[in-house]
């Protein structure tokens, strides 16, 4: 049996995560991409495993994924999956730029 949530208590889904969801997918792919260039490893076993069918291509069918996921959320009205998703992705996209930034301060040496 379900219980009725009252009108007031129900939370509109926020358009702003949607926008940081599409950011986080466009700085995922350029960091990854700039990290793999600079001799950088995926940490991903799915990802690595894709990066067989070349980098740009895995990245793509990684987000198509990431797309479908946040699609489905929306679709049953799961906004709190697509804010848990921002985490993720912004804690990869930080990962990133920390895996950038160790390649480049070691390649200097």
């Amino acid at each position: 049996m379900m219980v009725p949530i009252p009108l007031r208590l129900r939370r509109e889904f926020p358009a702003a995560s949607l926008t940081t969801f599409l950011i986080l997918q466009v700085l995922d792919i350029l960091t990854t991409l700039l990290g793999l260039q600079l001799g950088a490893r995926e940490a991903s076993l799915f990802i690595g495993r894709l990066m067989q069918v070349g980098p740009v291509a895995a990245l793509l069918i990684a987000k198509l994924f990431a797309v479908l996921l946040v699609s489905l959320a929306m679709k049953f009205r799961r906004p709190r999956v697509v804010v848990f998703l921002n985490y993720w992705f912004a804690v990869i996209v930080s990962w990133n730029l920390v895996m950038i930034l160790v390649r480049l301060l070691t390649t200097r040496r």
